[in-house]
């Protein structure tokens, strides 16, 4: 399934919000395990998959939760910037976004969602003495009560969607409301 030959810049922007926020709450969506890209604390760039669990196209935000202690969070506090990089197989789209992050480790928010976080299985992952990327120790107590859980929101400063079609690629910078067309 490829973007129609003359999809409108407003289709488009359209169909790109419509594949992020349905990668949300569909577990095959295969945008719902983008690549994020930051630089670390000594300049080197940094990239990992990440599950997406939010998108509203009104604000212009995806969000991710993470463990608190996770180096992306030192990375993203110190340089905001960066990238996630989303490919459908399915779709032929490639879809490059460049965000500013913001971490968020309390507040009504991070609450709410760790209720939830909370009943799963995923929940030990938040609440080990460990951190991530750690060497392994030798467990000697159980989980902590204190959860290390914590929410990116990433807002959205471009979009550059790619288009794979036997009938000819298509490519398109969005900045804010502004469409650009580009050569693939």
């Amino acid at each position: 399934m490829s973007a129609p030959p003359h999809i409108t810049e407003t289709e488009l922007v359209h169909r790109v919000w419509t594949e992020l926020q349905r990668a949300t709450v569909d577990r095959h969506h295969e945008w719902r395990t983008p690549v994020l890209a930051t630089v670390d604390l000594q300049g080197v760039p940094q990239a990992r998959t990440v599950v997406l669990r939010g998108a509203d196209a009104g604000s212009g935000q995806l969000v991710f939760f993470t463990d608190s202690r996770s180096p992306k969070v030192a990375e993203l506090q110190t340089q905001p910037a960066a990238a996630l990089v989303f490919w459908s197989r399915r779709l032929q789209w490639q879809l490059r976004v460049g965000v500013r992050a913001a971490v968020h480790t309390d507040g009504p928010r991070v609450e709410a969602a760790w209720v939830r976080v909370s009943q799963s299985t995923a929940a030990g992952d938040y609440l080990s003495s460990q951190a991530p990327g750690s060497a392994l120790q030798p467990v000697t107590a159980t989980a902590s009560k204190q959860h290390h859980f914590a929410i990116i929101t990433a807002q959205v400063e471009e979009l550059d969607w790619l288009a794979l079609s036997r009938e000819g690629h298509r490519r398109a910078r969005v900045l804010g409301s502004e469409v650009q067309w580009l050569v693939p």
